[in-house]
């Protein structure tokens, strides 16, 4: 994409790059899901998988309102998922209950990503008076928020206790 021009711009480079991020961290959390040696970390992973799947076609969705039509790279989760295969999936890690807390560290990392980024898209949207985005992505953003409260929940009363 080219240098934006306009917040319209901003906005549509915003979405562009969320569905290249959802994208990646939709593989990895499948990925971590099968590692995760709890069986609720495994299912709330993948019940987590195939919301960013959704959340992907809000994006999908938003864009194409927009005129585009295709993804931006995101470097930034690369990055991420780099860093959660790196240390939660290839670590040569022999007790379950220690990569079950890593596996949650790095999903929430990549979480805490999607809340910024969908937060400044919401504000943008929200600039262009685009009501019906705001209310997709303010929608989305409150998933992710609930994800992450959710997973650490999970990590406050057991996982962390296991790996201790």
């Amino acid at each position: 994409m080219s240098a934006p021009e306009n917040l319209k711009d901003c906005y549509t480079e915003e979405l562009a790059d969320l569905w290249s991020a959802n994208d990646q961290m939709e593989k990895v959390v499948r990925d971590l899901a099968g590692k995760a040696g709890d069986e609720a970390l495994a299912r709330r992973l993948s019940n987590a998988a195939d919301g960013i799947a959704k959340h992907t076609d809000s994006l999908k969705s938003l864009l194409h309102d927009c005129g585009v039509e295709e993804k931006e790279h995101c470097k930034g989760m690369e990055g991420l998922v780099k860093e959660a295969r790196k240390h939660a999936l290839d670590a040569d890690i022999d007790d379950s209950d220690v990569r079950d807390v890593l596996i949650v560290a790095q999903y929430q990392r990549m979480c805490h990503y999607g809340i910024a980024g969908f937060g400044t898209a919401k504000a943008f949207a929200k600039a262009l008076g685009k009501a019906e985005h705001v209310e997709k992505l303010d929608t989305i953003t409150e998933d992710i928020y609930d994800a992450d409260e959710n997973m650490s929940d999970l990590a406050e009363r057991s996982l962390n206790l296991a790996a201790k």
